[in-house]
């Protein structure tokens, strides 16, 4: 569970929110994950908000994870927007949700260093859930990239699985 403070960039916009945990499994097999796991090393520890029937998210690429100068990897901006999406399935469905079908639409260079804010809403449809979101810049609300994914809900033994 995360007890560290939002970074002071975002100044008061979490404050009130509730945290979303994962808590579905005692021993959390999630929590070396790269994009949302607190234990991985190198990871991206993505935390999540529930707002308005969706999902927020505080992010700041560092620059260890850019692409060209200044800007983060595509690869690391479909990440956090796979988490994100993830995310809000889980808000929407209450159930666990592995990516099934990613699509991401960079609208412009994503900047690292910089306050970004993750928005994603769900929709449960049963056996899955589809997913859309955004990051956008903290300070203009400017959106940089754009995703779309269908989430499958995982049984508890095939989350596990490994």
């Amino acid at each position: 569970m995360q007890t560290s403070p939002v970074p002071e960039a975002f100044g008061e916009r979490f404050k009130g929110l509730e945290e979303q945990f994962f808590r579905a499994f005692s021993d959390n097999v999630f929590h070396h994950c790269f994009g949302c796991g607190p234990e991985h090393p190198t990871g991206l520890r993505v935390r999540i908000f529930r707002e308005n029937g969706g999902v927020v998210s505080p992010i700041i690429v560092p620059h260890v994870y850019e692409g060209p100068p200044g800007a983060a990897h595509g690869g690391i901006v479909a990440a956090y927007l796979d988490e994100v999406l993830a995310a809000s399935c889980v808000a929407a469905s209450g159930r666990v949700s592995v990516t099934g079908e990613l699509t991401v639409r960079y609208v412009r260079p994503v900047p690292s260093q910089t306050p970004l804010l993750g928005r994603a809403r769900a929709v449960d449809n049963g056996r899955h859930a589809d997913a859309e979101g955004s990051l956008e810049v903290f300070a203009t609300g400017e959106i940089v990239a754009t995703a779309r994914g269908r989430f499958v809900h995982v049984r508890r033994a095939a989350a596990t699985a490994g």
